[in-house]
């Protein structure tokens, strides 16, 4: 799959000047190891946790009133473990890193919103705004909720929330009502904000309204904050009691924020999983935890600096927002993005990486898969220079589309696809700023995760297809479930199949130059025979097709066995015909093996998929099965499982 040569290699300038590689000589100074490379250092940093996760407190400059004396307690125990247990630091305070008339967050929202706020104007918002929600007694442990767009005000609403050691959740404004309530009903919020609305395909979409629906069955909601995005005086009067983010703020002066200095594990967000079998599970992450791994994530396998221009496609219902924000402990300048990404040529992210030169590229692997499939050459069209790094996640980037980013993107780029999630608001695997890329592969295990693969009997392996597992604690593992007191849901997610070790779910393997491969997620791997398969190696067969827009695969229980069933979306004036059909299932069984090719390929007009983009296959393989999805309404298109229901092609 890599080839014989790598398709970026850093150059030894670049190398020389990395933080990775300061942060390398000054441990192995500082603790007397010899650490001659990257792969030395992740040793070393998960053998040592105490003295890696010590020293990267000091290389970064974290803010706390204390580090404390004490690195790691009960450092044997998963779950169980404690990271600095006697710090006290403010998580807020550490991303207010600069104060100054620089750009802090630049903002489009398609073509029809551009604007930018500086470290100064957003310090001051943040401080007016928690002088806001104390008043309307935010504290410590409370929770705060936004149903909000992906725009500046909704980092200010979160920074403020976190400076009071009060507790973030938000989603994104296209959740539909149940959707709202089977998240933000769990957490109960005290404070709700919400903008006036959103623009999506340029076309323009009020929230006030289902806000008004939705909120008197959110019973622990005392205020609503409305933020401008349709106007700069939103028309609050359809909820009692709501306010504009300017009327909120006016009575309070901008001023130096007085920090509470807080534990390092003082619960910061609540994360949703999908939800796509059941209501969706809230996942609870302490402030120290997410800093250390963010920071880490963004100084290191980023390589930021202070101005670097930072940007992630995303909503504010999935984890790369909250990891994208943590780049302002960098002093990174974020580049925001809220709308369809690709309104109204397929081009526009593109055009706001050239205007506003941005240096690290962050989107989904299914972003780049369209932008191939729409025969988009940004490298002939647009300047691209400025940019250093394209990060993707979502899913696994097939090696043709690292074909595509070098060919038809940029030459002189590193590719760096990441994996890791919600669950530990961060990387286990993840770019590398001094090591080459190859292709078809996620080029590092990230520093400071005893990452490895498991085979079925629960031995690491190299080579060969595995469980991804963390075989010891690391910083952003959760808290917890909020509302799982007792701790049983959490350890049963996580820690029922190999006890004291992470599991994480997804299928891997490692390859000889240290780096992985994703095949998917290990409960949607097809079994036929007995043989398990991941189903990321048949849709990067399938999807090399030019007629085939996407594609998602399930088992279906069949005569005693499973079956593999392939579903395909094709493109507009595209026909699946026999021909196209016998071409797939050729190409599946000469670049995989016969027990990959599909018994079934059925055409299908859409494809259901969760609010961040990815596709579900466990919820397709329910609708065949003829069960019911607990909770179609997570998906963003749940009127596509219809497509699935009582096949007659399935019948026989």
């Amino acid at each position: 799959m890599s080839g014989t040569q790598p398709l970026w290699t850093p150059d030894a300038q670049r190398v020389e000047a990395s933080n990775i590689t300061r942060f390398r000589k000054q441990c192995a100074q500082r603790w007397s190891v010899d650490l001659p490379d990257y792969d030395a250092l992740w040793q070393w940093s998960v053998d040592a946790p105490e003295r890696f996760w010590d020293s990267f407190w000091d290389f970064a400059g974290i803010k706390a009133e204390t580090k404390g004396a004490r690195v790691i307690a009960d450092g044997d125990k998963m779950p169980g473990a404690k990271f600095f247990p006697d710090a006290k630091f403010n998580f807020a305070e550490n991303l207010l890193s600069r104060r100054d008339d620089s750009d802090c967050l630049v903002f489009w929202s398609e073509d029809k919103v551009k604007r930018r706020l500086s470290w100064n104007q957003v310090y001051d918002l943040v401080s007016r705004l928690r002088q806001a929600l104390s008043s309307a007694g935010v504290g410590p442990g409370d929770r705060v909720a936004g149903f909000v767009p992906n725009m500046p005000e909704t980092i200010v609403a979160m920074l403020a929330t976190a400076s009071l050691g009060a507790i973030w959740t938000s989603c994104s404004p296209d959740f539909g009502e149940q959707g709202v309530l089977d998240r933000f009903g769990q957490s109960e919020p005290k404070v709700l904000f919400t903008a006036d609305g959103y623009f999506y395909n340029g076309k323009t979409i009020h929230s006030l309204p289902r806000v008004a629906d939705f909120l008197p069955q959110l019973p622990s909601v005392e205020k609503v904050i409305v933020l401008p995005l349709l106007s700069d005086a939103p028309d609050c009067s359809a909820m009692p009691g709501a306010v504009s983010l300017t009327d909120a703020i006016a009575p309070f002066a901008a001023g130096d924020i007085d920090f509470p200095q807080l534990d390092f594990n003082t619960p910061l967000y609540i994360m949703y999983s999908s939800g796509t079998t059941g209501k969706p599970k809230c996942i609870t992450h302490g402030a120290g935890g997410t800093l250390l791994t963010q920071w880490k994530e963004h100084l290191m396998h980023c390589d930021e600096r202070p101005g670097d221009k930072v940007f992630y496609f995303t909503t504010c219902g999935w984890m790369m927002w909250n990891w994208l924000v943590a780049g302002m402990a960098c002093g990174s300048t974020l580049m925001l993005y809220d709308g369809s990404p690709f309104y109204p040529n397929g081009n526009i992210l593109f055009d706001y990486a050239q205007a506003e030169k941005w240096n690290v590229f962050g989107t989904s692997a299914k972003w780049i898969d369209a932008c191939a499939k729409a025969g988009l050459k940004p490298k002939e069209t647009h300047d691209l220079s400025s940019v250093r790094a394209i990060l993707s996640t979502g899913s696994p980037l097939v090696p043709e589309s690292f074909d595509y980013v070098y060919r038809d993107v940029k030459r002189d780029v590193q590719l760096s696809s990441i994996s890791g999630g919600t669950d530990i608001l961060g990387c286990f695997m993840l770019g590398n700023p001094v090591k080459p890329v190859w292709r078809g592969e996620i080029q590092s295990p990230g520093l400071g995760f005893a990452v490895q693969v498991f085979d079925d009997e629960g031995k690491p392996v190299q080579g060969e297809q595995g469980e991804l597992v963390c075989v010891k604690p690391f910083p952003s593992m959760p808290l917890g479930f909020w509302g799982d007191d007792t701790g049983e849901r959490y350890k049963a997610a996580y820690f029922e199949k190999y006890p004291n070790i992470w599991t994480h779910g997804d299928f891997i393997e490692r390859t000889d130059h240290n780096g992985f491969v994703v095949y998917g997620r290990s409960d949607a791997t097809l079994n036929p025979g007995g043989v398990r398969i991941g189903t990321a190696e048949i849709y990067r067969q399938v999807e090399a097709f030019p007629e085939v827009l996407e594609s998602i695969v399930i088992g279906q229980t069949w005569d005693a066995d499973t079956r593999v069933v392939l579903f395909v979306k094709m493109l507009p004036d595209h026909a699946l015909t026999d021909d196209l059909i016998a071409a797939i299932k050729t190409r599946i069984r000469t670049n995989c093996t016969p027990r990959h090719v599909p018994a079934k390929v059925i055409a299908v007009a859409d494809i259901p998929r969760t609010r961040s983009g990815k596709i579900t296959e466990l919820a397709v393989r329910d609708v065949v099965h003829g069960r019911a999805v607990k909770n179609a309404e997570a998906l963003a298109n749940p009127e596509a499982l219809d497509l699935y229901k009582d096949l007659p092609e399935l019948q026989d």
